[in-house]
């Protein structure tokens, strides 16, 4: 019996051991391979770039990510950043590789819960807010505006055109139970760029693939810095495409019968 006992002791400490060794590797990998930032597209590249022009605060929120492939992935060697996801292995996974001054949080959110950001942030300034959740990235973006980031980085459905609209509002919305496609969820690019120009915002790029716009707070606004038209900024989605073999054309007629909202 004790030598049983013993035994399961050992190869739980063994076990621990190659857990740790495999998370250090992991992490020495990601270092080694990730850097210059790795995202979907060039979101890294152009965050990094946002960042020194404007001077932001080195502060950043993103919810939305994966622990290889985050839009602000360049930013955590040198910024305070708080990570949301709502799976657990992810974060699970993230809390070990990434250092102390990135928070990581397992969250499924709703607008009822979006104040712990707000908390998590209160007495600082927030320098980036990052949104891909593929569903209520409108309905989020414009709860958290308040907060007044000097970037933000939010994913549009390339899929809608240039149509204002977004899906509207579900706190259980999942978009692969919404519909076969995958392709309702979120809001278009004219519809971010009017809510973020309300709000003081410009659009000022568009990530190569199509999937993020990059906003600006107008104070922070330079000549060399200027506002885009939604219109001539958009791009369709490249991975999407890939993924579903269409082009945003094909994919908008089969989603238009669903229920949008115009903004």
């Amino acid at each position: 019996m004790k030598s049983n006992v013993m035994r399961r002791a050992i190869a739980s400490l063994l076990e621990g051991t190659r857990l740790e060794i495999s998370a250090r590797y992991i992490n020495a990998r990601i270092l080694q391979l990730r850097y210059p930032p790795h995202s979907q597209s060039n979101e890294g590249e152009i965050l990094a770039r946002l960042a020194r022009h404007t001077n932001a605060p080195k502060t950043f929120v993103e919810f939305g990510f994966h622990w290889n492939e985050f839009n602000c992935i360049g930013l955590v060697r040198e910024f305070s950043g708080l990570l949301v996801d709502g799976g657990d292995r992810n974060v699970r996974l993230a809390r070990r590789l990434f250092p102390k001054n990135i928070r990581v949080e397992t969250r499924f959110l709703t607008l009822e819960n979006l104040g712990f950001i707000e908390e998590h942030f209160k007495g600082r300034s927030l320098g980036i807010l990052s949104i891909d959740v593929d569903g209520n990235d409108y309905w989020f973006l414009q709860r958290l505006l308040p907060m007044r980031p000097a970037i933000i980085a939010v994913e549009y459905n390339a899929s809608f055109l240039l149509n204002r609209i977004t899906i509207p509002y579900q706190s259980d919305f999942d978009r692969h139970k919404a519909h076969p496609s995958g392709l309702y969820c979120g809001a278009s690019l004219v519809a971010l760029a009017e809510l973020c120009r309300k709000h003081g915002y410009g659009l000022v790029a568009v990530s190569d693939s199509g999937a993020n716009a990059f906003f600006v707070a107008n104070e922070r606004l330079t000549p060399d810095l200027h506002p885009l038209a939604p219109e001539s900024a958009y791009r369709e989605c490249t991975l999407t495409n890939l993924w579903n073999g269409s082009t945003a054309a094909e994919q908008w007629n089969t989603i238009r019968h669903l229920d949008f909202v115009e903004v």
